[in-house]
């Protein structure tokens, strides 16, 4: 009875929220560890069940940000079967997730990113070709790698300096691109058709090995990391989502306001912006320290 009710859950969450068939799966994932945790028709569950599941998670070791995901998806799947008039009450609403340490996003100079597409430019072929107009566009436009890999290859306006992403839950929005990023794809372009010889394919970022049939997440991670490698920066400070942290920082500190950084970012809340407005830029930083009546200390 149990697999029914999820498996209806699960439904809903596609059809009616549009979630994406990797959020589906991790609600499963999640769900499903809490059924086998307690054994019983879900239905008869209450809130000490699934505090008792949280303590568990955590007992057993596991990361906070995990264990909030996971009663995250059990308050949803609660709600659902609330709604659904199959239980009276909803056990997972009264639960609170463990607390969360709020760490600022890492981001990267615009001098350390100069630098990425410099290194990625020295290497004529066109695996670094590639890589460096994905590097362009996802600094650019500040794309979640999902939408980066995904890109058709019609997304694109030149005329009016214009892309068309599909972001989370299949909602579309139109974000200008800078007239850089439009020449690194014009260039781009050429080295495609090569690439394809002959072939079609819907993707803008087309990999003959991939069965996805264009460039997954995965390799364009390790390509970054690479190319870090041979720009002489650490590693460890690059990931594709510090180069959306790095769009959203850049903007703010140019005095962008929160709310269009929101739109381009594809936000759906304005809270989940707000944190890139506690990163104090170098120019604010050196702004204090030459005019703060306390920054100088006399002799």
């Amino acid at each position: 009875m149990s697999d029914i009710r999820l498996n209806h859950f699960l439904d809903m969450m596609a059809a009616e929220k549009g979630a994406s068939q990797n959020t589906v799966a991790a609600y499963r994932r999640d769900i499903s560890q809490f059924l086998e945790f307690f054994k019983k028709d879900c239905a008869l569950a209450d809130d000490d069940d699934i505090a008792a599941f949280v303590r568990e998670l955590s007992i057993n070791g596991m990361a906070v940000k995990t264990v909030a995901r996971k009663l995250s998806a059990l308050k949803e799947f609660y709600k659902f079967l609330f709604s659904e008039n199959e239980i009276k009450t909803n056990p997972a609403a009264s639960v609170s997730a463990p607390k969360l340490d709020k760490s600022l996003p890492k981001f990267l100079t615009a001098k350390e990113i100069k630098r990425l597409l410099e290194v990625a430019d020295e290497q004529k072929d066109f695996a670094h070709v590639r890589l460096k107009t994905m590097l362009t566009l996802m600094y650019a436009c500040g794309l979640r790698v999902s939408e980066l890999v995904g890109l058709p290859e019609n997304c694109l306006s030149f005329e009016k300096k214009q892309i068309l992403i599909f972001g989370k839950g299949s909602k579309e929005r139109m974000l200008p691109v800078a007239e850089t990023a439009l020449k690194a794809v014009a260039d781009y372009l050429p080295w495609r058709e090569q690439y394809l010889s002959g072939r079609k394919s819907v993707w803008m970022f087309p990999s003959h090995t991939a069965m996805a049939g264009h460039v997954t997440r995965d390799n364009f991670f390790k390509n970054l990391k690479n190319l870090a490698v041979k720009a002489g920066i650490s590693p460890s400070k690059i990931s594709p989502h510090v180069l959306r942290h790095s769009f959203a920082t850049h903007l703010l500190n140019r005095k962008v306001d929160l709310r269009s950084v929101q739109k381009l970012l594809g936000h759906e809340d304005i809270s989940t912006t707000e944190i890139y407005t506690h990163i104090v830029s170098d120019q604010l930083i050196e702004t204090v320290q030459k005019n703060h009546p306390l920054a100088k200390v006399k002799d």
